[in-house]
């Protein structure tokens, strides 16, 4: 049996997005409350019966999360430009090595603007 575990974090953040045209709204200093899911998708063992400890999600995202809660997050690195399309790679490639399986993330700026990305750089 196959199965898909997602795991959801959230946090406040502020930026810009410098790479828009002048005049875009967007281009101010404006912030979100973000929240990202992580999915992994896998084989659920027959022994246990679940696909992945939701420890080993949050063991690797924790971290990642307490340093883009209530930033400017055009200043960490990597995120210059921290359009959500951007920002679900920069969480992918931090994150792609911990967790086996992974399958998705997904960046919601707002409860109806989101991006899904499933890693294809």
């Amino acid at each position: 049996m196959k199965a898909t575990l997602t795991k959801e974090f959230r946090f406040e953040a502020a930026h810009t997005l410098p790479s828009l045209p002048e005049g875009h709204k967007c281009r101010n200093v404006h912030g979100h409350s973000f929240r990202v899911t992580v999915s992994i998708k896998g084989d659920v063992d027959p022994k246990i019966g679940w696909v992945y400890d939701h420890k080993k999600i949050s063991h690797a995202m924790t971290p990642l999360i307490d340093m883009l809660d209530h930033s400017y997050m055009n200043d960490i690195e990597g995120l210059e430009s921290p359009t959500i399309e951007l920002m679900a790679g920069w969480f992918w490639k931090k994150i792609e090595d911990q967790l086996p399986g992974l399958c998705e993330i997904c960046i919601y700026e707002t409860p109806t603007a989101w991006c899904s990305f499933t890693g294809e750089f």
